[in-house]
């Protein structure tokens, strides 16, 4: 990064994750966090690669999407390798290709697409009339009075400090279980202040995308965390529309249209606090009942 970053903890942290290594013209290496995890965050790993991507392009053309598909799970215990292909470079548009790789072969696949600045024609749905994010609990301040519901274990999992500020308008799944229509707001920002680099705050918020988007398409039938279900995301797109700030308040929008034949397809839409739509959010995963004796759980989810 070229700019002095404003973050301490787990903000500083994933900055380190997005810092990735030179290795040679058009190949970096990513780490993952050393914690207890089965597999590497798609997030991240979508974040990851278009930073590689970028840093591949000339600044002034910011990126206006990207479209991926994850192929293998991540291991958190070793680097990723991510392989730059320069497709295209244009008058107006520059197109890259990113393949993650990991023990010789590719876990993640990501098409982005960056462009000059240019005026046209301009228009946007509204967003949603939800609560102001000052006006909602703080995570900690929300899960206060059902701490008798949890476990201890449970309960310092749920406390521990994030990279990403997130405020639901509703409660989320874990604390009012049972049916609801498929549809959910949360207010997101980085938690602490970035740098003025245009290609860090959409990497922050594509990392930020993957945290609840696939949750939306299982709301109608009560899907918990109770191991009844393997889950795991499938693809990601993602359209860029207006300049934001993630480290500024932004509505996370989502919704999902379908789930059948054991995937489900959610939508979102990401809105600066004074309304403008920023971007455009689709994602379809796996949502495979596990059998009752349990065969497959804990085998990769994409076999």
């Amino acid at each position: 990064m070229t700019d002095e970053i404003v973050a301490s903890g787990p903000l500083a942290e994933l900055m380190e994750l997005l810092e990735l290594e030179p290795l040679e013209v058009n190949l970096f290496r990513g780490t993952s966090p050393h914690e207890d995890q089965q597999r590497v965050f798609g997030g991240q790993v979508a974040a990851q690669a278009l930073i590689a991507a970028g840093r591949t392009v000339d600044p002034g053309r910011p990126v206006h999407s990207l479209h991926s598909y994850f192929l293998r799970p991540g291991d958190p215990n070793v680097p990723i390798v991510y392989e730059v292909d320069r497709i295209r470079d244009g008058r107006s548009f520059t197109t890259r290709r990113v393949v993650g790789i990991q023990h010789g072969k590719a876990i993640f696949n990501l098409a982005a697409s960056f462009q000059i600045v240019e005026s046209g024609p301009d228009h946007a749905m509204p967003m949603p009339v939800v609560p102001d994010p000052d006006d909602l609990p703080t995570f900690r301040e929300r899960i206060e009075p059902h701490l008798g519901r949890f476990s201890q274990d449970f309960i310092d999992w749920l406390g521990r400090e994030r990279p990403i500020d997130s405020r639901p308008v509703e409660d989320p799944k874990w604390l009012a279980p049972g049916p609801r229509a498929p549809t959910q707001d949360v207010w997101i920002r980085a938690n602490g202040t970035l740098p003025d680099d245009l290609l860090l705050h959409a990497c922050v918020v594509a990392y930020a995308s993957d945290l609840s988007l696939l949750d939306t398409a299982t709301l109608p039938h009560a899907i918990g965390y109770d191991g009844d279900f393997q889950m795991a995301s499938l693809d990601h797109a993602m359209w860029f529309h207006r300049p934001f700030r993630a480290d500024e308040w932004l509505l996370y929008h989502q919704t999902s249209p379908s789930a059948s034949n054991a995937r489900g397809l959610a939508l979102g839409h990401v809105f600066r606090h004074d309304g403008a739509l920023a971007i455009t959010v689709m994602q379809e995963g796996l949502i495979r009942p596990v059998a009752p004796d349990g065969d497959g759980e804990g085998e990769d989810p994409r076999r």
